[in-house]
């Protein structure tokens, strides 16, 4: 019999792209949809899946919530997390809260369909990519953790260029750049452009010069 799979993520074209990759394989079935916590947790109980894949962000809240609870009443659920953010934070987030396996919304649906063959046979062993780099960056801290595309938001922050300018620098949106900058202030622990600058400095993330202050 196909492994039965929920899909819970509130992006319809998200949805429909995942729900084609697993009709593709001949081992899943996919049950049912849902674009938020409330739905996707009233059609786990409706259903009784063997894997669900969830996205982190939903519109009524996180959707490791609603993990923690399926692990807690559910211990052979395989649970396959989605993020568009996939740093060492949502990662181990992610592995704190139950799930089986972690995978970034950018990578292919093969990948997403292959992580929930994982989590239908071992619902309780996480895997994840770059999983054994991040242990070993959890087990020996170098400092915040920035990827290469924040560490350039921050030297352009650090010369004293606001969300517009950055943007067109690097050719993203004001959106996509307001994102990387919440994200640097959340990983510095700072609260504004100067303290993350001066928190920075500290790390060695960036260089003293005259335009850091």
């Amino acid at each position: 019999m196909p492994t039965s799979v929920l899909l819970i993520d509130d992006h319809d074209l998200i949805r429909q792209g995942l729900r084609r990759a697993f009709e593709r394989s001949d081992d899943f079935s996919v049950l049912g949809e849902a674009s938020s916590l409330g739905q996707g947790e009233q059609l786990v109980a409706r259903h009784d899946p063997q894997v669900v894949v969830i996205d982190v962000r939903l519109p009524d809240g996180s959707g490791l919530d609603l993990v923690r609870k399926m692990r807690q009443h559910k211990q052979q659920l395989g649970i396959v997390v989605l993020t568009m953010y996939a740093g060492d934070e949502q990662l181990f987030a992610a592995l704190d809260a139950g799930a089986s396996a972690f995978v970034p919304k950018d990578a292919p649906a093969d990948d997403v369909v292959a992580a929930a063959r994982h989590a239908a046979v071992s619902p309780r062993s996480f895997t994840a990519p770059d999983l054994a780099e991040a242990m070993q960056r959890r087990l020996r801290p170098t400092g915040p953790q920035l990827s290469p595309r924040e560490r350039e938001v921050l030297e352009l922050l650090s010369e004293g260029l606001g969300v517009a300018p950055i943007a067109r620098k690097l050719y993203i949106s004001e959106s996509t750049a307001k994102t990387h900058i919440s994200k640097i202030y959340e990983k510095l622990g700072a609260a504004n452009r100067a303290q993350a600058i001066m928190n920075a400095l500290r790390a060695g993330l960036i260089k003293g010069t005259s335009q850091h202050v």
